[in-house]
């Protein structure tokens, strides 16, 4: 195990640790122009950006997801703070699955909750979901350090022609082992969401 590989796993797992999330009060409740929430999602997602010059989400982005109804329309061009909040969830789940798929998972929530007035709307269920997932840092990190002692035994017999070559194999075997947990929990969610989608069209055929 290289110094090197150590300093960097361990940077990464810092980078976890102090993940911030946007909170509902960080939005204002003054309804945006769309200039304002790409401007608005690009500062405060910077810290989850695979390169600081990402841009997070784009007019015709959000301008797509509107056309395949993901995210509901602006009222006269102007965004609320729930549309706000269903773009950062999009933006989270489009990095590994489709717009349809979010479309089905986001569905139910907008049609029940999206700009309504009841005691659980909808900046409640995203706090509620902030809160659960901050819970399961501790968890993933655990699991990921766990992934990770197991890449530097592979092939843990072998003896290489120098640390490159080792530092090389147990890099790959880690980037699979993720890949395949990253696999399986998709494959879940794909399930799940063609339940949803079954679940509908069997009301649809009842409802006739």
């Amino acid at each position: 195990m290289s110094k090197e590989s150590r300093e960097q796993m361990f940077s990464f797992l810092k980078k976890i640790t102090d993940l911030d999330y946007v909170h509902p009060e960080d939005i204002t409740e003054i309804e945006l122009y769309m200039d304002q929430v790409t401007s608005f999602m690009d500062s405060n997602l910077q810290s989850v950006k695979r390169h600081p010059d990402d841009k997070t989400l784009t007019k015709n982005m959000i301008n797509n997801y509107t056309k395949h109804h993901v995210l509901p329309a602006p009222v006269k061009k102007k965004y609320s703070r729930d549309h706000v909040l269903t773009l950062i969830m999009i933006y989270y789940l489009k990095s590994f699955l489709s717009i349809s798929d979010i479309e089905e998972i986001l569905k139910p929530i907008d049609e029940r909750f999206f700009g309504q007035d009841k005691d659980i709307n909808f900046a409640d269920i995203y706090e509620e979901l902030v809160k659960m997932e901050t819970r399961e840092i501790d968890v993933v990190i655990s699991d990921i350090m766990e992934k990770y002692r197991l890449s530097q035994k592979f092939f843990k017999d072998h003896e290489f022609e120098d640390q490159e070559e080792a530092d090389v194999l147990h890099q790959f075997a880690m980037i699979c082992n993720l890949s395949f947990d990253i696999y399986l929990k998709k494959m879940l969610i794909e399930t799940m969401v063609d339940d949803m989608i079954a679940k509908r069209n069997e009301k649809s055929k009842t409802d006739k």
